[in-house]
This record gives C-alpha cells, sequence and structure tokens, in this order.
C-alpha cells in the first residue's frame, strides 16, 4: 500500500545566534572553515561539539517596513520572505565567483566566533574544489590577507580530508584508496596511493545533488503537468528534499525497470470484501447525514416562513386596532410599499408553506379531495367576484384531474414496472446462463455503439478526416439546395416538405457529429443493464462497466500515475498528491548513465573503469581494498552495492573489494581538518601553508602542493 508524505513546513523563526563573548585575542588556535556549495561550515579546530553550520546564502535587500538596507545570511534567509528572492550563494555550480558573499559568510563566521579585532590573527585551513580555477582562489587569498590580515592558509581538498579523517589509524604513508566524493554540483573521483593523491588520473563528473533534484523535479512536472501547487515543487529546497527522502541506487536498473513493467507491483493494493463493505456502510451514513442535514434545514426555514406569516398577519389586523396612520407607519418600517403588497406576499407566503407541507407529507397520505362548488352556478347568478372565482375554481379542477391521471399513470407504470421484474426474475431463476448471456450481449452491443461514437467524434476533430470532410459535404449541399426567400415567396409550390419525416433531421446529427439525445438512451440502458449484472452476475465486476472501460489506461500507465475515484477526489488534497515510482530509480541511474539527464559524459562506473585499468595489477588491487565514499549524496540507500557490483564486473573474480562509506559524509572534512590543524605538520609550507610573505611575493593565486590540497598545475 502506498504512503502519503507531505513536504516538510518552511523553516521559521528560530533563537537568535548568540556570538561568543570569551574571545582569547592572545590564542593562536586555527579557524576551520568548509566552505560547501550548501552549507558554510565554521569553527575553531579545538571545539569538540562539532562546527557550527549554515545554508550558504546571503541575500541583500531593503526593508519596506523600515526602508532600511538589510543584508541576512544563513537560516535566517529562509525565514524573511523578501531575502528568498534576493538570495544568493558565493557560488556557481563548482566556481566561486560571487566576493560580496562570501564575504559576509566570512563576517558571519568570524562575529559568531567572537572575533572583534580589526584583523583576525588565526591561521585558517579552508576547503576548496578540486581543480580550483586560479582565480576563484585568487579571490579568496586577497580577501584572507587585504581584508582580514589573516597570518596563513592552508587550501585543503573535501574529498581528501575526509578520507584522512576515516583512516586516521593506518599510517599516512599506507593509506591507499579510491575516493568517491558526491558533491553538489559535481561527482570526482581521486585515486589514493601511499597517502598521496594521483591527480593526473582524476577524473570529475558534472553530475552531483543539484543536478539530480533538478531532474527529479523536471521529471514531476512532466509527468504533471497540470498540478496545482507547481511552484511549491520548484521550489529549490523541496526538490532537493524529494531527491534526498525517496531515492534510492537499483542493483541492476533494466532489472528494475522489469520489476515496475508488472503493473501488479504497482497498482494499489485490492480492497476485501469487509472493507468494500465499510465503504458501502460509509457511503449509505454520509448520505444519511446529508439527508438529515437537508431536512433540518428545510425545517428551519419553514419555521422561519411561519414566524414571518404571523407577523404580517398581525400586522395586517393592527389596521383595525390601531387606524390608517399607525399602520401605515408600521408599514414603512416593515418596507411594504401599500397594503396590496402585503396581501399579496401574504398569499405567497401561505402558498409556499402549503407546498413546502404537502411535499414533506408521507407519498401515501390521503389528501380530501377537493370542491368545486361554483362551476354548477350558472354565469348570470353570478357578480364579478363570483365569476372570478368561478374561472378560479375551473383551473384548479383541471389542474388536479390531471394531477389524478398522472398518478394513474404512474400507479400503472409501477405495475407494469414490477410485473416486468417479475417475469425477468422468473427467467433468471429458470435459465440463469441464457439471462446473464442476453443481458451481456445487449452490454455487448451498447458499448460497441457508444465506442463507435467516440471514434467518429474523434475523426470529426481531425480537419482532413473522411468524416470531416463528408460533414463538409453535406453543409455544402444544404447550402446549395437553398433558393433565395424573394423567390421562394413568389413560388407558391416550392415545399420541399423537409421536416414531415423524423429521419430529415438526422442531416443535422450528421453536421452536428453526435447525436446527444440518442447517446443519453443508450448511457441510460447501459447503468440499467449494468445494475442488474453487478446485482446477480458474480462474473460481472465494476471493472467491466462502461464508465470503468472508457477511461482505462493502459495498467502500466494506471500504475505510474493512478487516477483517483469521484469519492477519493472529493478530498482536496487529492488534488496536491503526487505519486513516486519509476522517478525514484532513474534519477540516481544518471550517476551511471549521465546521457538520462542530458549530461554529454562518461558514467561513474566507465569513469572508474578508466582509472582503473590505467593502473598495474598489484595497484589496482591496492586501490579496490579500500573505495571510499563521501560527500551528501552518498547517502543515497544502495550506493554502496551499486558502485560494489560495478567494480566486481571490473576485476577479477578473486579481487578483494571493499567499498566504505564515511562516518558522516556531510562532516567528516571538517572533523578532517580539525583533527590535522592540532597536529605539528600543521602550519609549515611542506602542509599548503601560504604566509601573507608568500602572498605579497608570489600574488594572490599562490599554492603549495600537499597531500591534501591540489596541485601547482600551470595550464
Amino acid at each position: 500500500m502506498s504512503e502519503v508524505y507531505n513536504l516538510p513546513e518552511p523553516p521559521v523563526a528560530g533563537d537568535p545566534v548568540v556570538f561568543n563573548a570569551n574571545y582569547d585575542g592572545n590564542s593562536n588556535t586555527p579557524i576551520v572553515i568548509d566552505n560547501g556549495s550548501t552549507f558554510f561550515r565554521y569553527g575553531w579546530a579545538t571545539q569538540e561539539n562539532g562546527p557550527h553550520v549554515q545554508p550558504n546564502l546571503v541575500a541583500k535587500f531593503r526593508d519596506k517596513r523600515s526602508n532600511r538596507q538589510v543584508l541576512l545570511f544563513g537560516d535566517s534567509v529562509d525565514v524573511e520572505p523578501q531575502a528568498r528572492a534576493a538570495a544568493k550563494s558565493p557560488w556557481e555550480g563548482d566556481h566561486l565567483n560571487n566576493s560580496e558573499a562570501l564575504e559576509a559568510a566570512l563576517d558571519f563566521a568570524f562575529l559568531h566566533l567572537g572575533i572583534d579585532t580589526s584583523t583576525v590573527d588565526h591561521p585558517i585551513i579552508m576547503t576548496e574544489r578540486l581543480c580550483t580555477l586560479s582565480q576563484s582562489r585568487s579571490i579568496v587569498s586577497e580577501m584572507m590577507f587585504e581584508l582580514y590580515s589573516v597570518p596563513g592558509v592552508t587550501y585543503a581538498v573535501d574529498s581528501l580530508m575526509s578520507f584522512a579523517y576515516n583512516l586516521a589509524p593506518v599510517p599516512a604513508d599506507r593509506r591507499d584508496g579510491l575516493v568517491l566524493s558526491f558533491n553538489t554540483a559535481s561527482t570526482s573521483v581521486v585515486p589514493v596511493l601511499g597517502g598521496v593523491p594521483i591527480y593526473s588520473k582524476t577524473r570529475r563528473l558534472p553530475f552531483g545533488g543539484l543536478q539530480a533534484s533538478q531532474y527529479l523535479v523536471k521529471l514531476l512536472q512532466l509527468k504533471y503537468p497540470t498540478f496545482p501547487a507547481t511552484n511549491l515543487l520548484a521550489l529549490p529546497q523541496n526538490g532537493t528534499w524529494l531527491y534526498q527522502t525517496f531515492s534510492e541506487f537499483s542493483l541492476d536498473y533494466k532489472e528494475t525497470l522489469r520489476q515496475l513493467n508488472d503493473p501488479d507491483a504497482q497498482a494499489e493494493k485490492i480492497k476485501t470484501e469487509e472493507e468494500l463493505a465499510a465503504l458501502a456502510e460509509k457511503r449509505k451514513e454520509s448520505g444519511r447525514r446529508l439527508q438529515e442535514e437537508a431536512a433540518r434545514r428545510r425545517a428551519e426555514k419553514l419555521q422561519e416562513k411561519e414566524r414571518y406569516l404571523e407577523e404580517l398577519l398581525a400586522l395586517r389586523k393592527s389596521k383595525d386596532d390601531e387606524g390608517e396612520e399607525a399602520f401605515a407607519e408600521q408599514l414603512e418600517e416593515a418596507d411594504i410599499e401599500s397594503e396590496k403588497a402585503l396581501d399579496d406576499l401574504i398569499k405567497k407566503l401561505e402558498a409556499d408553506l402549503k407546498r413546502a407541507k404537502k411535499k414533506d407529507a408521507p407519498e401515501d397520505e390521503l389528501t380530501e379531495e377537493p370542491t368545486f362548488p361554483l362551476l354548477d352556478v350558472p354565469d348570470e347568478e353570478l357578480d364579478e367576484e363570483g365569476l372570478k372565482e368561478k374561472r378560479r375554481q375551473k383551473l384548479n379542477k383541471g389542474l388536479y384531474e390531471a394531477r389524478v391521471r398522472m398518478k394513474e399513470e404512474k400507479a400503472k407504470e409501477k405495475a407494469a414496472a414490477e410485473e416486468e421484474a417479475r417475469l425477468e426474475e422468473q427467467e433468471r431463476e429458470n435459465d440463469f446462463e441464457a439471462w446473464s448471456a442476453k443481458l451481456r450481449s445487449d452490454h455487448e452491443r451498447l458499448a460497441a455503439k457508444m465506442r463507435e461514437r467516440e471514434k467518429k467524434k474523434a475523426e470529426l476533430s481531425d480537419r482532413k478526416s473522411a468524416a470531416n470532410q463528408a460533414r463538409m459535404r453535406n453543409i455544402a449541399t444544404l447550402t446549395t439546395d437553398q433558393l433565395p426567400a424573394r423567390k421562394r415567396r413568389k413560388r407558391g409550390d416550392d415545399d420541399d416538405d423537409f421536416g414531415m419525416d423524423d429521419a430529415d433531421f438526422d442531416i443535422y446529427r450528421e453536421i452536428g457529429g453526435g447525436d446527444g439525445l440518442s447517446e443519453e438512451e443508450d448511457l441510460n440502458q447501459l447503468k440499467t443493464i449494468e445494475t442488474r449484472l453487478l446485482a446477480h452476475d458474480p462474473n460481472f465486476s465494476v471493472s467491466n462497466t462502461w464508465a470503468s472501460i472508457s477511461t482505462r489506461k493502459s495498467a502500466l500507465i494506471r500504475a505510474f500515475c493512478p487516477a483517483y475515484d469521484a469519492e477519493t477526489m472529493q478530498d482536496p488534497t487529492t488534488k496536491h498528491q503526487m505519486t513516486l515510482n519509476v522517478e525514484r530509480w532513474k534519477v540516481p541511474e544518471a550517476w551511471f548513465t549521465p546521457s538520462m539527464a542530458g549530461v554529454d559524459c562518461a558514467g561513474l562506473g566507465e569513469i572508474i573503469n578508466n582509472i582503473l585499468g590505467s593502473f598495474t595489477v598489484q595497484d589496482r588491487v591496492r586501490l579496490a581494498k579500500n573505495v571510499f565514499l563521501t560527500g551528501g549524496s552518498s547517502q543515497i540507500p544502495n550506493l554502496q552495492p551499486r558502485v560494489l557490483s560495478t567494480i566486481r564486473q571490473l576485476l577479477p573474480p578473486d579481487t578483494e573489494i571493499s567499498v566504505k562509506l564515511a562516518q558522516n559524509p556531510q562532516l567528516d572534512a571538517w572533523y578532517g581538518m580539525a583533527a590535522f590543524a592540532r597536529t605539528p605538520e600543521f602550519g609549515t609550507p611542506a602542509t599548503g601553508m601560504i604566509s601573507k610573505a608568500d602572498y605579497e611575493e608570489y600574488g594572490a593565486d599562490r599554492i603549495r602542493t600537499w597531500w591534501g590540497g591540489n596541485p601547482n598545475y600551470v595550464i
């Protein structure tokens, strides 16, 4: 049975960020910053409770209420509605190019850590992307040394620091492995031998968590083009939540598709007889409550009219008790124009009450036969008022006689229907098979007629179809056969007798493309036959009815995009539901088949194959013993067995393969940098430290090659 999930509620304002008031300016503790595309993580290298984490978003806008310029960072951006539209990130894909947003993020981080001085006198270790462009690094270096005057900066690659943190007990020169880093905008594969990354054989796939969430949203928009909450679906946080919550890798994508191709695996669970009986009882109870509510409202309206009638009768009686002037004032207060309008209103209310009481009375209740005494009195003996009353009684007598005849006809029809039902029941009891076959034959004949009618309607919608061309010929024939009205008036014998035969009007049905009256009659006959078959034929189910047949799609489409019945659609939440099925496996599969998402490059399996194939057999075995997964998207279920099965196909059967997931794929990069910053090796040129003197001598794009950072390549 499928489950229903709700989109997460938008964030609300929480407790304000409390800046550290115990800052020690004499301390030389390093500051660790993980500048990610999605989250900005920062903190002291010595703090044990982990980093401070904020969304890496900055919004600068003018507040309409205070007319002041406002700068927000992190969680505050999602809380303030005005800020969401103006939110920006320091990153554009894998490239850092927004210096203003980065400056705001660093200002917030330093203030949060309690640094209230004009300079930041602490060494900094900070992440950067694999193979970062010198322009992006120059932005950070200029900001660190020119704006904050830091003593030194070390740039590290997040995936390598996470790898080192998870292999901390292993000596550095024995750290071998294949590092797969699943980042926001890309996925990189870095081979590491003896603790040193082999950059010449490193590869990067331009597909990450951001592209995966966008791909999922596009698939859902294509699947539900008229979804009412499209604006909510387009929000990045909702697309990311859907992708992270419901996606999972398939060990064999083609086999998964074959399994999903079975509609029984996707269709909703068939309800038992007890559940169907409970639903029927629920519908009956709901109908009974609606009837009771309607009866209560009618009774209240009837009581209100009776009270109003009593007030009007009292008002008319006050004319004799209080005089003409007081009566006129009361009429004006009651917003009644004149005494005649009062009498008309009283007559109307009395007639309405009489009809309402008669309608609510039992159908079998005997009513007294009305009398019409003036009909036997000659007109000469009556005055003007008597003649009016006689005409009224004559009209009422005709209406009464018509009602009596109608009642007798209904009684005859009821008796005929009962006799027909008795004969049919007798026929069904004598020969059930023949009775069922006859009704099924009539049902099939009417259904075929309805299908032919639907087919003709579809053909008429095509301008070039034979049916539409025949229709146009009929219209042209009718136009040419008509003569001008002036000539027709001169000729008295020019009548073509059109309309004398009912079949003459079939031409209008041909021109109009349908016969609404005949279609309605066929539908009524179908419903009658289906009601009998459903009640007595166990082999005839709801799925055999015309309503089910006419709305039926392929079983696969019904399973992937289920339709809801009329009762379910009464719930307004149903219109805002969408079904996730094949998309759950299709989106993660794009890592191994990027062409599915429109990315023109090799998949992850082909990249791993090329990298392993470029090493010797001994090095290949060393890499396969430790395949390391890190990054936010590495937490998608079934990624480890999928990578294992992919590598297993590339190596000999007896090769030892181990695929491991980082302890905390999102925070291990920060923990790895913090652990390294506490070692004696940190802060030396051999481990990538760039001092302010190096910056002033070599420029902003200066970099030192070390085991945890990017290579110093010049292209």
